[in-house]
């Protein structure tokens, strides 16, 4: 889409976000510590996101600082992505 709609001026992204603390997560890492020990683990910034970190990169795609980008996947996952930390369901 990207490629089509650009020479129309228009611009295709996307946003990816990661665990994001809504009422739909909130009971579970609340609830089940476990798992928001796993999540948090894996996780290099150490917290989920918030509904305004989504907001931001909405934002900021929606501005005109985002004016030459396009075809892009905006990551919001506080570094789940980047792998460096691997959750085990053992143990």
């Amino acid at each position: 889409m990207a490629v089509d709609y650009a020479p129309a001026g228009v611009t295709v992204n996307a946003i990816a976000p990661g665990l994001i603390l809504t009422d739909m997560t909130r009971e579970r890492l609340v609830t089940d510590a476990r798992r928001r020990a796993l999540m948090l683990a894996a996780t290099p910034l150490g917290r989920p996101g918030t509904p305004e970190d989504v907001a931001g990169a909405a934002v900021f795609l929606a501005s005109a600082d985002a004016d030459f980008v396009t075809g892009h996947v905006l990551t919001g996952d506080g570094g789940w992505s980047i792998g460096r930390v691997q959750p085990s369901e053992k143990g």
